[in-house]
């Protein structure tokens, strides 16, 4: 019986990570108690999924390492209607789990500005120009995909929505082997700079 009610509480808080930090629209409320807490009250399956929810969301923002967490931990089992031992060490043992996944998520949803989706290249022979001595010269072809995330989070988990964006811009380049090779002394230039800058330990 505990190992099924661990079990469950596991299938629980993997639901919660994916519609909270993964952004599954696919997970929702009814499914996760229909699936992993089909005899608990609806009222009862509502103050869990809400505990667990909060506790997950204190876990993550704080980014806690493995004595926090078990300080955190102990601490909600000491207090009126917190969580028991056995649910302490289920959340544990995900945490240890996930904790790198969630945070990379949560980086990636902190990102405003925008940053380099894509990046592809490829090497053409110019069929057009003005002028006649460039026809048939070798061009690379860089294409540039840039956009941004904008996520809005409410809680809790009945109330959670998000407005996700992602719009796309391109930008494309045609360089020749002048500017390539320019491009490529910049680059070596930036290098030579941050190697300056840094040492190896």
């Amino acid at each position: 019986m505990a190992e099924q009610h661990s079990q469950s509480l596991s299938g629980l808080l993997s639901g919660l990570v994916q519609l909270i930090y993964y952004r599954n629209s696919g997970i929702t409320e009814q499914m996760l108690k229909e699936q992993l807490y089909p005899d608990l009250p609806q009222q009862d399956f509502r103050i869990l999924l809400e505990k667990m929810a909060g506790i997950l969301r204190s876990i993550a923002s704080a980014d806690m390492d493995l004595n926090q967490l078990e300080a955190f931990l102990t601490a909600q089992t000491k207090k009126p209607n917190g969580i028991t031992p056995e649910q302490a060490t289920v959340l544990t043992k995900f945490w240890k789990s996930h904790k790198v996944k969630i945070r990379e998520s949560l980086i990636n949803q902190s990102k405003w500005e925008n940053c380099l989706r894509n990046l592809s290249w490829r090497v053409d022979l110019k069929s057009q120009s003005r002028h006649l001595d460039q026809i048939n010269t070798p061009v690379a072809i860089v294409e540039f995909e840039l956009g941004k995330n904008n996520q809005i989070f409410q809680f809790p988990l009945e109330y959670l929505h998000w407005n996700v964006t992602q719009e796309s811009e391109f930008l494309c380049l045609e360089l020749n082997e002048i500017k390539v090779n320019q491009l490529l002394n910049k680059l070596a230039e930036i290098e030579k700079s941050i190697g300056a800058l840094s040492y190896i330990s």
